[in-house]
């Protein structure tokens, strides 16, 4: 019997090791008809899961339902298992290197529970030939065991969007590999017990890492080409938004829009792929620009709102600005790389007194990471308003709204141009 129908059979046990917005959609979507054990490091989180909260607040109660899954931050508790998916962040460090401690982590705490015969299938996102070349490494040395040989690796990059109720893990292709054609059955046959929209199988592991991060560096260039479109079309003096609907009226516009690029996957995946490439001796060139043009928008929308608080005559360093939404994307909490928090700090940089609010990321979580004290509500009048986030509860406001909480001459900065008839009636500025 080989190990898929050994799990399927719940005669052996799958792992998830990394309980985030990739790791628990996995564990609970295999723990429908399989034996799972979640582990994280974190025992807070664990503890919340066992109650069925998604400490992420993706997932809803009825997620955790009819579920053979045992939560636990106990690594010992992971020999049970026979098949090891990790799911760990990848993020970058303040100098866009890549971060691999968590992976590095991962691969130390499997390699000291893993045992012959067992599989170890990496999703985080990686640059090509990470898997094998670091994180196999540490898995032998851990373990005293030989790859291939004692025991098997595959890797199947994670496609989750974070609050897209459409596109969701069984709904999207899952691209699998394995380090030998018995492994890459074995893993497809696993995974392709849960996905509804069938299998890739990539010819290798390095062609399954540069497919995952190939995805998002094509959407951080085209994102780039909106953003530095919108920096020529306000010299201009006109709305990049209505220039992007007269152009999509042809069949094959690509329809990308201009924005803040940040959270873990388009903000971040894109510098795994230069790192690799300079390490091999090749400078990208248009992926690295794409990449400046995305991080510079931060600073391009705090100057062009100065300039515009300064024509108006206000005071900077007595201006009060109130900054909306301060997540990555709309609708979800997720606040890693956030860019609005850049936006924030360059205000600040000019002395102005910085409101941010945000319906749904958590306070705690953001003064944590960021050092940014959030407002509890909105209040009085501000010189400024920066719309940064399209949460549902911030676009379903009245453009009423949005003018009685500016002061005399101020000014709404509307990111995503989502307001644009608020041109007529207060001095309007977006990408």
């Amino acid at each position: 019997m080989n190990i898929s129908e050994k799990i399927f059979s719940k005669e052996e046990k799958l792992s998830v090791v990394g309980l985030g917005y990739v790791g628990l959609p996995i564990a609970l979507e295999f723990a429908k008809s399989l034996s799972v054990i979640g582990f994280d490091i974190n025992s807070r989180r664990v503890e919340l899961m066992r109650k069925g909260v998604d400490p992420s607040k993706e997932l809803d109660k009825a997620a955790f339902s009819d579920t053979d899954i045992y939560f636990t931050s106990n690594p010992e508790d992971l020999k049970k298992a026979s098949f090891h998916i990790v799911a760990v962040p990848t993020p970058i460090d303040k100098n866009n290197l890549p971060d691999l401690t968590a992976l590095k982590g991962a691969s130390k705490t499997v390699g000291s529970i893993i045992k012959k015969g067992d599989y170890v299938i990496f999703e985080s996102t990686v640059f090509p030939g990470a898997t094998e070349e670091i994180c196999v490494p540490i898995i032998e040395n851990e373990s005293g065991l030989k790859y291939i040989k004692d025991f098997k690796v595959g890797y199947s990059p994670e496609r989750i969007n974070p609050g897209d109720k459409v596109h969701t893990l069984v709904n999207v292709v899952k691209v699998t590999s394995g380090c030998d054609s018995e492994s890459g059955e074995e893993i497809a046959a696993v995974y392709g017990s849960i996905i509804k929209a069938g299998i890739h199988k990539a010819p290798s592991i390095k062609v399954a890492e540069a497919a995952k991060v190939i995805e998002n560096t094509q959407r951080d260039l085209s994102i780039a080409l909106m953003n530095e479109l919108s920096i020529i079309f306000h010299k201009m003096g006109i709305n990049t938004y209505d220039v992007l609907k007269a152009a999509g009226t042809k069949w094959n516009f690509l329809n990308f829009f201009p924005g803040l690029v940040g959270g873990h996957c388009i903000g971040v995946d894109p510098y795994y792929l230069t790192f690799k490439a300079n390490e091999l001796g090749h400078f990208p060139q248009v992926i690295t620009a794409g990449r400046s043009v995305n991080d510079g928008m931060s600073k391009f929308i705090v100057t062009e709102l100065v300039k515009e608080l300064i024509k108006s005559g206000k005071n900077i360093l007595n201006s009060r600005i109130l900054v909306m939404g301060i997540t990555f994307k709309e609708d979800v909490s997720d606040i890693r790389n956030s860019k609005v928090a850049d936006v924030i700090e360059e205000l600040k940089s000019y002395g102005i007194k910085v409101e941010a609010v945000d319906s749904m990321a958590d306070a705690e979580e953001v003064e944590h990471e960021y050092g940014i004290k959030m407002t509890s509500q909105i209040s009085g009048l501000y010189d400024a308003i920066i719309l940064a986030v399209a949460h549902k509860n911030y676009i379903s406001k009245s453009e009423q709204f949005y003018i009685d909480h500016l002061n005399e001459k101020g000014v709404f900065f509307d990111v995503k141009g989502l307001f644009r008839n608020l041109s007529e009636k207060v001095k309007y500025l977006s990408l």
